[in-house]
């Protein structure tokens, strides 16, 4: 399993724009990692490809 701090992170699109709410997410094998950008310490979610193309198509409905 990869740590989290190796992983290539970058802002996520459904990020807000004034910055206050930010995600971050990460692609390992066919994890994809998120966290929150403000705090990169704390603890990060890990959800499966499937799970998470959910989460965005869910999102990009509303």
């Amino acid at each position: 399993m990869t740590a989290t701090k190796e992983l290539a992170w970058f802002k996520s699109s459904y990020s807000g724009t004034q910055g206050d709410s930010c995600v971050e997410v990460a692609i390992a094998g066919q994890a994809v990692h998120i966290r929150d950008s403000k705090d990169v310490n704390l603890p990060s979610l890990a959800v499966g490809r499937e799970g998470w193309g959910r989460f965005v198509s869910f999102t990009s409905e509303k």
